[in-house]
């Protein structure tokens, strides 16, 4: 991992969903936790305005900052790493590269790319994709065993699905959001 820093175990990704609560969810996450910064919703210069206006919030809390964008993208923000599909990151000393993962695929890519952490998804239901079919607890556990790194669990996670799951390191949307 880049410079040999720890991943954090709580994960809150951002969202058109959840934008208008994020300030406030920061805040209110434990410190030197791990935010994925989304926001596809936002035209380019809204996106990188929203960006920098969380940024301070995020690093005043001693959170981790990651962009889901390149790695380029990534160190021009001020970002601590990158978030992507396997395929689509490059791995860099200087950034943290955090993928997605929904296959045994997937995993097999970020092995490959050594990738610092993957985010396996969707462990249960989500509101964001309801019909999709769920790994459940067994299937993550078996798919996590073949990961060179550390597992962020996502999809319908919350402290109580956290618990259920009992996996250490896990992300949420609305699970850390306010309604």
């Amino acid at each position: 991992m880049r410079g040999c820093q720890t991943l954090p175990d709580l994960w809150l990704i951002s969202d058109e969903r959840n934008d208008a609560d994020l300030e406030r969810a920061l805040q209110c996450l434990p410190r030197g936790s791990g935010f994925i910064y989304r926001h596809y919703h936002l035209e380019p210069e809204k996106r990188v305005a929203r960006w920098f206006e969380l940024r301070r919030i995020a690093r005043a809390r001693g959170h981790l900052l990651i962009l889901a964008d390149s790695a380029l993208t990534a160190l021009e923000w001020g970002a601590d790493g990158a978030y992507g599909a396997p395929r689509a990151l490059w791995p860099t000393r200087r950034l943290i590269t955090l993928a997605t993962a929904h296959d045994l695929a997937d995993i097999a890519l970020a092995n490959l790319k050594r990738a610092d952490g993957v985010l396996l998804s969707p462990v249960f239901p989500t509101r964001s994709h309801p019909q999709a079919e769920t790994l459940g607890p067994a299937r993550f556990r078996l798919m996590a065993a073949h990961a060179r790194m550390p597992v962020i669990a996502l999809g319908g996670m919350n402290p109580h699905s956290a618990h259920r799951l009992r996996w250490p390191r896990w992300a949420a949307i609305d699970g850390l959001s306010f309604p």
